[in-house]
């Protein structure tokens, strides 16, 4: 008679980010409309000559920038008076670095600049790197169920153990409702240029790449 084993075999692979997305907005506020929308307007400007020499000098991967938004509002008091109508501007860019030393040159003085705000610096992969790291962490995770079974079989005197199920974490469980579970999860460091002294390099902790499959095995 058989006796079936059920694991999680689990894995992760770390790898150095290749590319550093930064995020930045330019915005002001102020109660003169022109004089908001000049400033925001200048800043915005001067960002994107500097991101198209970078992207000229072959240091990005990408860019794009939202559209000038310009709205006003009449804000009100803490004794519920309506205060004198204020205008404000801003704009979103966002600029993939594959030159990460460049982005640490670039971001120290542009997170000081007047109206411009950084955001955060978001560390990826490409696609094809993200694409093998996933599959190794996939293939290491189907390995380590098989080790893990291989343990248990020995342990209760059974021989080698025959896989019978293989699936990502979570879908041989019985539910009602099956739930959305991913095999793969990617965590990267972010880093806020935002607050404080610009550091003039970055150092960006590796990426890890998870994989978990369930599996069940027989063994007799």
């Amino acid at each position: 008679m058989s006796t079936t084993i059920a694991v999680t075999g689990r894995a992760e692979e770390r790898v150095e980010p290749e590319l550093g997305a930064v995020s930045l907005a330019v915005a002001s506020n102020g109660p003169v409309r022109d004089r908001v929308l000049g400033g925001v307007g200048e800043a915005h400007e001067r960002l994107l000559a500097e991101i198209r020499e970078l992207d000229a000098a072959g240091a990005l991967e990408s860019w794009s920038a939202g559209q000038l938004r310009v709205w006003s509002h009449r804000p009100w008091n803490a004794e519920g008076r309506q205060l004198p109508l204020v205008h404000e501007a801003s704009a979103d860019l966002e600029v993939v670095f594959r030159d990460l030393d460049a982005l640490g040159a670039w971001v120290g003085p542009t997170s000081s600049a007047p109206d411009v705000t950084v955001n955060g610096v978001d560390w990826r992969l490409t696609d094809a790197t993200r694409s093998r790291m996933q599959e190794a962490a996939q293939r290491a995770a189907v390995a380590d169920a098989v080790r893990k079974a291989s343990v248990y079989a020995e342990a209760l005197g059974l021989g080698t153990p025959t896989p019978v199920e293989l699936a990502d974490h979570g879908m041989l469980q019985a539910q009602p409702i099956p739930r959305a579970h991913k095999a793969v999860a990617m965590r990267a460091m972010a880093m806020d240029a935002a607050g404080g002294s610009p550091a003039p390099e970055f150092a960006p902790a590796k990426l890890v790449i998870e994989a978990s499959v369930d599996a069940r095995f027989t063994a007799g």
